[in-house]
């Protein structure tokens, strides 16, 4: 049975309209800047628990021997500490934030991460590998962890949970817990667009096909594990982000439409098997949580995101709208990705990480993953629980 829900205390909501060329988008302000206004207390969701790539890594690669790792500066200016951690953008990361917005706890630890603790894994840790993917081509061809090897590690997490807490509780907790999954974008991104070791076996439509496959024997393998609220994040539009924009958008840098339209065809058929897992596993609900279109309106019309907030201080400064969405803050901003490129070597980091939607050429900034989880949380939030 799912715990008992625990009230959530007297919360108080102001909600903030952002207007984009197609959609409106109704925000609790309190969600927004992801904390409550009114007292707040966590008693449905012990723990979250991600899988996937670097939107949900925190970590895992600093030690494997790969080139895809963000532990070197600049990466981390704005974390607390301003230490690189591993994390690919300028402070906290996508599963962070999830962690923080459902009251678990304000950073979620990376699995492989030498200094975890104990008492660190009641409450959920991070398996996902910066590059991974669901074809195992991916990692493989960059020594990271496979979303398989992820599953693994989710094994071996599961006997130390049960040495740490018991047994009746560690099953109680998975069942629990909220699960999050973000993988597809480098398959299409790196094996298919950019390497095209998969483009010669397969056309677009049946890598799709493959990969969402892939994608829901995860799925169903966690469940089998215990798992029952998971959320799968949706590939970003690959095509738009300041590295696709280099290599595929020609002398103006426009967004690639071939890998725009090879991710939605992917969120397509992603969504239509999700929802058949929804209906066929017992006591499970399974979140297709969308990304592709929020990222994609900030990316076309970045003064979307002005607001004007007045409360007891003045947060319009934390919230004038980007500046630039087709570049990122480290370096050029337009090829510099991983600790390869983007490092302390690179004497051009802008100054100013606010005005910018990408980090680096392929990641979020802190402030862009804010507002992504803001509009996740608004839409998603209470069935999390």
């Amino acid at each position: 049975m799912l715990a008992p829900q625990t009230s959530l205390g007297k919360m108080e909501f102001f909600y903030v309209k952002i207007h984009y060329p197609a959609s409106t988008i109704l925000l609790p302000l309190s969600i927004l800047l992801l904390f409550c206004i009114a007292e707040a207390s966590n008693g449905t969701i012990p723990a979250v628990i991600a899988f996937g790539d670097s939107i949900l890594d925190t970590g895992n690669n600093n030690n494997l021997k790969t080139l895809t790792k963000c532990n070197v500066p600049p990466y981390g200016r704005n974390f607390p500490g301003g230490i690189a951690t591993g994390r690919c953008s300028d402070g906290k990361i996508f599963s962070d934030l999830v962690a923080s917005g459902v009251g678990v706890k304000d950073l979620l630890p990376a699995y492989l991460d030498p200094n975890l603790q104990d008492n660190d894994l009641p409450t959920g840790v991070s398996f996902a590998s910066a590059g991974s993917g669901l074809d195992p081509l991916t990692a493989g061809i960059q020594s990271i962890l496979s979303i398989t090897d992820q599953f693994h590690l989710f094994e071996e997490y599961t006997s130390k949970l049960k040495r740490v807490v018991g047994e009746e509780k560690a099953e109680a907790i998975i069942f629990n817990s909220l699960f999050v999954i973000s993988s597809g974008n480098n398959d299409l991104a790196i094996t298919y667009f950019i390497l095209h070791l998969k483009s010669l076996q397969y056309d677009v439509s049946s890598y799709t096909s493959l990969l969402v496959s892939r994608a829901t024997k995860f799925v169903k393998d966690l469940y089998g594990l215990g798992a029952r609220r998971i959320a799968f994040l949706v590939t970003i539009p690959i095509g738009c982000v300041p590295f696709f924009r280099t290599v595929e958008g020609g002398l103006y840098r426009a967004c690639g439409e071939d890998s725009n339209q090879a991710a939605n065809m992917f969120n397509y058929k992603l969504s239509s098997e999700l929802s058949v897992l929804n209906s066929s596993l017992a006591n499970a609900t399974i979140f297709y949580l969308d990304v592709y279109n929020p990222l994609l309106a900030l990316i076309q019309n970045p003064q979307g995101s002005v607001l004007l907030l007045f409360l007891k201080e003045d947060l319009s400064k934390h919230f004038s709208g980007f500046e630039e969405t087709t570049s990122g803050c480290c370096g050029t901003g337009e090829i510099e990705v991983t600790a390869l490129f983007c490092n302390q070597l690179n004497p051009f980091t802008c100054p100013d990480t606010s005005k910018y939607l990408f980090w680096d050429s392929a990641h979020p900034t802190e402030r862009a993953y804010r507002i992504l989880v803001s509009q996740i949380l608004q839409e998603y939030g209470k069935n999390f629980s």
